[in-house]
This record gives structure tokens, sequence and C-alpha cells, in this order.
């Protein structure tokens, strides 16, 4: 991400933030600007033009897009009016935004775990990962497939929001890193980052929350658990935040034996 984009993108948070009744229908809007723009260089060009004036970048979104909520025009505008890298990291700012308007909408709800538990689906089904990613297949398609899947598992109405779009709309990325990145979106609007937990047996309660609390204490902030059951680390933890790993696994430590040994 360019140093414009971070400016650019800042901003728009900052209007998201001030704006009074965000909903998940600023969400869909936001979305569907998102798409919209992506998929016509004519209006990605008008709009991540930095050589126009930002009120005619902005006159273009007020026509293109007058039919949207005050609050979603509001932080369009405020978009437009940046100056981004490029075009396409205004839409990636825009999907962003979008996602941060759905947390913001719901906020009582666990979207990053209900983000984290259909990454899991998808990494324990080759086929459907395949069919997902697949150039065959029309978009509506996809997303209605991930809409039946979801609503087996009574997923909330943000995640399936921003789950099917992500989908519908991939633009060459594949989908388990499309949810991680919803996932490091919603933690940072919620204040919190993610820990990634790989643990042979299951957690208790009583051992998630002192996971928790030693990592909140250890990184000055809230922390969130997403657990996955890997029987190859045999015991103890692995853990991942972003780039940072705490392997205290047996299997970690069986290698550096290993390698000890055979040094």
């Amino acid at each position: 991400m360019g140093s414009a984009t971070t400016q650019a993108l800042a901003a728009s948070i900052k209007t998201l933030a001030a704006a009074k009744d965000v909903s998940l229908d600023t969400a869909r809007e936001l979305l569907a600007a998102a798409r919209a723009v992506s998929e016509s260089s004519q209006l990605s060009g008008a709009l991540a033009d930095a050589a126009a004036p930002a009120e005619a970048r902005q006159s273009v979104v007020a026509a293109v897009f007058g039919g949207f909520s005050a609050d979603a025009l509001s932080v369009l505008k405020t978009a437009v009016a940046e100056h981004w890298s490029n075009a396409g990291e205004m839409v990636d700012g825009i999907e962003e935004l979008a996602i941060r308007a759905a947390a913001i909408a719901e906020p009582g709800t666990d979207i990053e775990g209900e983000l984290f538990s259909f990454s899991r689906v998808i990494a324990a089904n080759p086929e459907l990962e395949l069919a997902l990613g697949s150039s065959l297949g029309g978009e509506d398609a996809k997303g209605a497939l991930v809409e039946r899947l979801l609503a087996e598992g009574s997923t909330s109405a943000s995640s399936t929001l921003i789950i099917t779009s992500l989908v519908r709309q991939p633009r060459e990325r594949r989908v388990r890193r499309l949810l991680n990145r919803a996932m490091s979106i919603v933690s940072s609007q919620r204040g919190r980052v993610v820990a990634t937990v790989h643990t042979a047996a299951p957690l208790t309660d009583a051992q998630r929350a002192r996971l928790s609390d030693s990592l909140s204490r250890r990184y000055a902030g809230q922390v969130s658990l997403n657990v996955v059951i890997d029987p190859a680390v045999v015991g103890g933890l692995r853990v991942q935040i972003a780039d940072d790993v705490i392997d205290g696994s047996i299997s970690a430590r069986l290698a550096d034996l290993r390698q000890k040994l055979a040094g």
C-alpha cells in the first residue's frame, strides 16, 4: 500500500466513523460502488484521476451513485477527493470501508469468528475452494452457493454480506486470502488483533481466557482467538499474530532437537 493510499484511507475511515446512521445497507452500497468502479475502467479512471479537481470527482460520485444513502455518499465523496496510489488501491479502499461499515452496523456480532469458520470450511474442502476460485461458473452462482452454505450455519447478516460479496468480486484474489484480509479489517475497526492458535486438542474456556489475557498484555490491546485443531503440533501451542509466530508446540521442539542432533 502506497503512502498516498494510506493517507486517503485514513481520511475516508474518519468520515465513516463520523457517520450517524451506518447500517448494513451502507455496507451494501459501498460494496456495490467498489464493484461498479472495479468493472468500469472509465469510471475508475475518472475517480482516480489526480489531475482532475476533487469537486469534479465528487460530482461523478453524485451522478453515478446519487441513489445511495447520505452516509454512503459522504464516505465515497471523501474517498474520491483524496489521492490514491492507483485506481486498484482505491477500489480496495472502498471495499475496506464497506467491511468496516458492516462491523459498525452489527457491533455485537462475532464477524471475525464467522469469517474464520468459513475459511476453515474452505480449507477442509479443496473442491469447494477450487469451485469458488475457478474462472468457470458465474459470480452469481458462486454467491448463491455460498449463501446456501452460510444459511445452514445460521451465519449473521453482516458476515454473509461480506463473504458473498468477496466471492462474487474476487478480482483475481484467492478466497481464503480475502477472508483473512476481511478478518483483519474487522479486528482493526473494533480495536483488537486476531491470534490464530494451532493446538492438538480443543482449549477449555479457562485456557482460552488465560491465553487471550496473556497475549493482550504482550500486544497492549485486546486479542481475540481463532483456534485450529491440528494434531500435527502434537502438544503445546503455535500462535500467529500477523507476521509474529510464537511456536511452543512439541512438534517444533522435536524439529529443533532433530536439527541439533543432525548438526
